[in-house]
This record gives structure tokens, C-alpha cells and sequence, in this order.
């Protein structure tokens, strides 16, 4: 119950909950891993999406890894954390101008246009400037790789640009003076647990560079292959090995990049990065019965981790999750049974809705008002991808553990906080009376 030698129970108490802890030690370590695995022309971009923390991305950095970011504030977070421009790429599916324009202005290594309506928008701007901007194409490809818990590609999407279309889209180069496309995206699936996939996934990103750059006449500057690389967060899962993927993907690489000298080769990696690295600590407020099912309800739940939930997940099914709280051995529970023994337990957030249910049936010892139950594998996904302003809660603190010392690195949402950017309209005849 210790997290570089520190006791949950002192973060707790110190930071208050809920609570993120991060194990920066582990993120150094599962980069360091991925990066030795791989050859050292591939390179490594964190996905801010995943964990957009400054300090989290900060350690990563220092490990090695460039970044991928997808709005405005991770463009200005990437930039804050001491990114260099050259190791920078921007995504997503409806930029708006005043993102392009940071990117423009920053000078960062590529945007990563999903239509041609972008293109055409980033040829204007950048011609407004007097500047080229690099620009790879994401393609929608026409096929999809079974195998990934999230296919991303070969249906009708808003990301990127159709296989076919690109194909045929005659030569590129000659219609575009400031965006110049030089190089693909292809981003095929995520949370992938079978490196077979992951190959088949990269030998088919890289036979379609191949024919995009025949077929349109650009410069292959550089190649993203996506990655989707997962983790295993339920019991039939097993996670993805850093070797196995290399095993399977190396020679592509390798031969890929003979045949490329010069060209940037591209792995995007969030979830595989971060998700291990996290813990979401959450203290039972209640204890109860109903009709037969034990509950407790707890300071924390889906606002904060809607991750955890199962989206996506036809079955509800549990992050592995933990009693934080001490337990001596022969220390009975509420119910008088041992410290060994477990229970069928429903664990709950406060929020008014029976979907606020963070934990089901998981089995936890006997549990008491005041514990502390860690939900784990929860450094990916979690406040990032959660609706923290239902019912005015707001957005838990986060904490990052480095060199066995705690750091507070995102500061508890308080009343005053989700108040300040609020504002009160009032009639003429109330202004009158005050």
C-alpha cells in the first residue's frame, strides 16, 4: 500500500480525496522499455489526450518522448513543458483558426490535416504569413484490422481523409505553395493487446505511404503510424509486452527506414504510457444494504473517472481496484469476517444518478466508512475524458511521486473556483432594490 515508500493513507491525508497519484518513476521506466525495445528511428510521441497533467508530460519529456496535442491549451502545455517546436505535432478532426494560427506562429514540426477543406485552410493562413507550413495528411484507410478495441478506421469517420480520396487526388504538390504536405498519418485502432495487430496495422500505414507518394507526387518527410498500443484492464485481458511488439514490428521499421533515409518515422503512444502509472483514491463515506447488495458510497466516482465505467463495454466490467486502508491480520471488518476474506461490493460516487457507480460486484474486503479503495491502471482517461462539473463537484487534485517525494500538480477545484467564471444576470427592478 506504499507508492515509492510513501503510504496512500499519508497522501490522503495530506492532499485530501479523491485523489490522482501518479507514479512518475513508472512513466520514466515504461518509456525507457518501449523506446529500448524499438528501433531508435522510431520515435516515441506522447498523446496528451491520455493524461494532458503539465508535470506528466514533463517527466516524459525528459525520457524521451515528443508530443502529439489536439487543442490550444495542449499546443501552450506541450510548449510550458519545454517542447521544442521540431517535436511537435497537432490532430484532431475541427481545428479552429486560432489553433492553426498557434501552430503557424509556433512553428511546430506538422499539422496533421483530416480534410481537404483543412488543407485549403492552412494554405490561406500560412500564405497570409509568408510562411510554409508542414502538413501530413491523416488517412482514413479503406480497411480495418480486427483486433482493437477501438477501430478508428475503414468506416465513415470524421478523422481524416478517405484512402480512395487521396489516391485520387491527382498530383499534390502543384496545388499548395505554403502547406506542404510531406508526409501520412494513419491511425487505424487503439487499445490493441495483440502485437499481430499492431504489425499488420504498421505494414499496411506503411504500404499505403509508399502508394500515396507515387499516386499524389509528395515528399515523404515524414510517416505516423498511429500505435494504439493498450493495456489490460480486465481480468481476460492480458497486457501488451514492449518486446512482443518489437519483434513484430522492428523488421518493418527497419526495412522501411532503409528504404527512407531521412524520413521521420512516428509512434503515437497515451494510454500504454500512462495508464499503469496512476492510481484514483477514493474514501468511503457510507456503508449500506439493499435489497441483499452491500454499497458504499464513496467521495469520488465518474465525474472523475468515467473511464472506469466501461464505455464502449456492452458489460459493465471492473478496473482492478484495491483496499488502500490498513488491515491487521487478524482485524475483522464490520461484518466480523477476517482481514483475508472478501465481499461483493458496489462502490458508488455521490452524484444523483444510478449510473454513478464506479465498482460492481467487485470483490473488497469488508468495508467501512473511512476507508480508502484505490481504483488502478488510472493514469490514462481519467479527468481528461470525465464530466467533473456534474453536479458542481469539480475536478479532483492530482499528485505526481518522483524521486520518492510527493508533488501537488493540479490543485482541488473549490466552491470559490467553479464560481469565479460564473456570472449573475439580474433585472433592472432587483438592481434597483440592491
Amino acid at each position: 500500500m506504499r507508492i515509492q515508500g510513501i503510504e496512500y493513507t499519508e497522501l490522503a491525508q495530506r492532499f485530501g480525496t479523491p485523489l490522482y497519484v501518479y507514479d512518475g518513476d513508472l512513466l520514466t521506466r515504461t518509456l525507457a522499455e518501449l523506446r529500448a525495445a524499438l528501433p531508435p528511428v522510431l520515435e516515441v510521441f506522447y498523446s496528451l489526450k491520455a493524461n494532458p497533467n503539465i508535470s506528466v508530460l514533463s517527466v516524459l519529456r525528459r525520457a524521451g518522448a515528443r508530443a502529439e496535442v489536439c487543442s490550444l491549451a495542449e499546443l501552450r502545455t506541450a510548449q510550458q513543458a519545454g517542447t521544442p517546436p521540431q517535436d511537435i505535432i497537432f490532430l484532431g478532426p475541427g481545428k479552429s483558426e486560432r489553433e492553426l494560427a498557434a501552430c503557424l506562429d509556433a512553428g511546430i514540426y506538422a499539422i496533421v490535416c483530416e480534410s481537404f477543406d483543412e488543407v485549403d485552410r492552412v494554405e490561406s493562413m500560412a500564405a497570409a504569413r509568408g510562411l510554409t507550413q508542414r502538413v501530413l495528411l491523416r488517412i482514413n484507410p479503406a480497411v480495418s484490422v480486427k483486433g482493437s478495441r477501438l477501430t478508428m478506421g475503414g468506416k465513415p469517420r470524421q478523422f481524416g481523409i478517405d484512402e480512395a480520396q487521396v489516391l485520387d487526388a491527382g498530383h499534390l504538390p502543384s496545388r499548395y505553395q505554403h502547406a506542404d504536405i510531406a508526409g501520412v498519418h494513419v491511425y487505424a485502432g487503439t487499445r490493441i493487446l495483440d502485437a499481430e495487430v499492431v504489425a499488420k496495422n504498421t505494414a499496411y500505414a506503411l504500404e499505403l505511404a509508399d502508394r500515396i507518394v507515387t499516386a499524389t507526387g509528395i515528399r515523404l518527410d515524414a510517416v505516423d503510424i498511429g500505435g494504439g498500443l493498450g493495456v489490460a484492464y480486465f481480468d481476460d485481458e492480458a497486457d501488451l509486452e514492449a518486446k512482443a511488439v518489437a519483434e513484430q514490428i522492428n523488421p518493418l521499421i527497419e526495412a522501411f527506414a532503409a528504404a527512407h533515409p531521412g524520413t521521420r518515422m512516428i509512434m503515437e503512444s497515451g494510454r500504454y504510457l500512462a495508464a499503469r502509472a496512476g492510481t484514483y483514491m477514493l474514501r468511503v463515506r457510507y456503508v449500506k444494504e439493499s435489497l441483499g447488495e452491500r454499497f458504499a458510497v464513496a467521495d469520488g466516482g465518474t465525474h472523475h473517472h468515467m473511464a472506469a465505467v466501461g464505455i464502449g463495454s456492452f458489460v459493465k466490467r471492473n478496473f482492478p481496484a484495491v483496499l488502500l486502508s490498513p488491515r491487521g491480520e487478524d482485524e475483522p471488518g464490520d461484518s466480523g469476517e477476517s482481514a483475508g476474506e472478501t465481499e461483493s461490493w458496489n462502490v458508488t460516487g455521490p452524484l444523483c444518478t444510478p449510473n454513478d457507480t464506479l465498482l460492481k460486484h467487485v470483490a473488497l474486503p469488508p468495508l467501512r466508512p473511512g476507508d480508502l479503495i484505490g481504483v488502478l491502471r488510472s493514469g490514462a482517461y481519467g479527468p481528461t475524458a470525465s464530466p467533473g462539473l456534474f453536479l458542481s463537484h469539480g475536478f479532483p487534485a492530482e499528485v505526481l511521486v518522483m524521486d520518492g517525494q510527493a508533488h501537488i500538480v493540479r490543485v482541488r477545484d473549490e466552491v470559490d473556483d467553479l464560481l469565479r467564471s460564473q456570472r449573475l444576470v439580474i433585472s433592472d427592478e432587483e438592481a434597483e432594490r440592491r
